[in-house]
């Protein structure tokens, strides 16, 4: 392979020794995980601090717009909760789609291991914590059992780096994804108001409005952003969760380039035909073939790969941050880990939860209606199944809208921040003692064949 002249390169600058490196460390999805873990610490720190109240109060500082009669505000709180969480689940929408259409789960049946394994993952834990709780206030919190904290699974797996399988990886991904999705969709329906069928009518119609749009070929971003708003308004007004825009949004966005690489190599071929000199400018061909160029160099990705590259450093890095500082904290004293709450849900995480994804993807198996991964073993499974007790940043959104009471909530919050503890530190443990004496099997093997292989010499 030649090597590239200096001019095939773009022009250099000062900032891009500040870029380069930090777009190397957004490429490593652990560093999500290390940025929550730290905000989270931060949280609990400053929650039994001295300055507690006033960083309580901050947070419930109202902010909105008042016009007239008519009031739209809310706290600092909830507008972290209800507006920047909805790009982080269009995000994650993103993801889905993208696996869905060029990943693993092209292949419905290993989709569809993946599914069966979320679903068990979300009705087993919540079976759990509905039998514990049963004729207890708090019964209505089932649902903060049932997700998985997706930055904090891959920045477990990240630890272990080269010792547990990328099948396993991608297994546990997608699960996470799925059961984003589905904690999204009991946010909606099991946490909503009473539906306002008009907003709901309204809703419907901006949905119609981004398909239109796509159909007829509009790609200016911008456009589905300011629909996309509408669309978060229509649901809040609907008394449905808003945050469920973010999942219809980006399941709707295309995974399918605009420009092929044949056209673009056509486009490009035409731009470098050209002599070298000045003649970029003024309203000619070869300024409109430049222009095309351009165009067709971004088209060459998809909308969803545009937008997962643009907006997955701000969710992982800021939105997921600030909710974990503005929810997490938590005064821990001995009465709370007592708590039926506190109980249920660490016994709905650590031990529903594992339980769940494993019973039902070996039922969907065993039935063939799924298929595993190739190397994707049982024990390996278990080992992750562990791993999705860790709950945390879905566990407690969904949380602050199924405890009202600040009691019941600070119970809930130490029984989420105690499970997820416990489900990473057995997860890690498990996969840890696999690799392990996978390894060691593997090395007692290795004398044998080098004895046999010897003589043949």
């Amino acid at each position: 392979m030649t090597e590239r002249r200096d001019d095939e390169h773009l022009p250099r600058a000062v900032a891009d020794r500040i870029t380069r490196p930090f777009a190397r460390f957004l490429r490593i999805e652990s560093a999500t995980g290390l940025a929550l873990l730290a905000a989270t610490a931060v949280a609990l720190i400053v929650s039994s601090s001295a300055v507690s109240g006033s960083v309580e109060a901050f947070w419930n500082t109202p902010l909105g717009v008042h016009f007239g009669s008519a009031d739209f505000s809310r706290s600092l709180r909830h507008w972290v909760n209800d507006c920047a969480m909805t790009l982080f689940f269009f995000v994650v929408s993103l993801e889905l789609k993208r696996e869905m259409v060029h990943g693993e789960l092209r292949s419905l049946r290993m989709a569809a291991f993946s599914l069966a394994a979320a679903l068990g993952g979300m009705v087993v834990p919540a079976c759990v914590y509905l039998a514990l709780m049963h004729d207890e206030p708090g019964v209505h919190g089932w649902g903060t059992v049932m997700a998985t904290d997706t930055a904090f699974v891959i920045g477990a797996l990240a630890l272990l780096g080269s010792r547990v399988p990328a099948s396993l990886r991608v297994f546990l991904l997608s699960l996470a994804i799925f059961d984003d999705v589905g904690a999204i969709l009991v946010v909606a329906i099991g946490y909503g108001s009473a539906p306002s069928w008009p907003a709901l009518a309204i809703a419907a119609a901006v949905v119609a409005a981004v398909r239109g749009a796509s159909r007829v070929g509009v790609r200016s971003i911008p456009v589905y952003y300011a629909l996309g708003a509408g669309l978060w308004l229509a649901l809040d007004a609907a008394g449905v969760h808003p945050t469920l825009a973010g999942v219809v949004l980006g399941l709707m966005t295309p995974a399918r380039e605009w420009v092929s690489d044949q056209r673009l190599h056509s486009i490009l071929e035409r731009v470098l035909s050209y002599p070298l000199g000045r003649h970029w400018s003024g309203d000619t061909a070869d300024r409109a073939d430049l222009r095309r160029a351009g165009v067709a160099a971004k088209e060459a990705l998809s909308p969803v790969e545009r937008l997962e590259i643009a907006l997955h450093p701000w969710t992982g890095f800021v939105i997921m941050p600030l909710f974990a500082l503005a929810n997490a904290g938590v005064r821990i004293s001995l009465s709370d880990l007592t708590s039926r709450i506190t109980v249920a849900i660490f016994a709905g995480l650590v031990l529903g939860k594992p339980a769940g994804v494993v019973a039902l993807s070996w039922l969907a198996e065993r039935t063939r209606l799924a298929r595993r991964a190739e190397g994707l073993e049982w024990p390996v499974i278990f080992g992750g199944a562990l791993l999705t007790g860790i709950g945390f940043t879905m566990s407690l959104f969904i949380a602050t809208l199924a405890f009202d009471d600040p009691g019941m909530l600070s119970s809930a919050k130490l029984g989420i921040l105690g499970a997820s503890v416990v489900a990473g530190s057995a997860g890690l443990v498990a996969l840890t003692w696999l690799a392990r004496r996978k390894r060691t099997e593997h090395g007692r093997r290795e004398p044998a064949v080098t004895s046999e292989a010897a003589p043949q010499r």
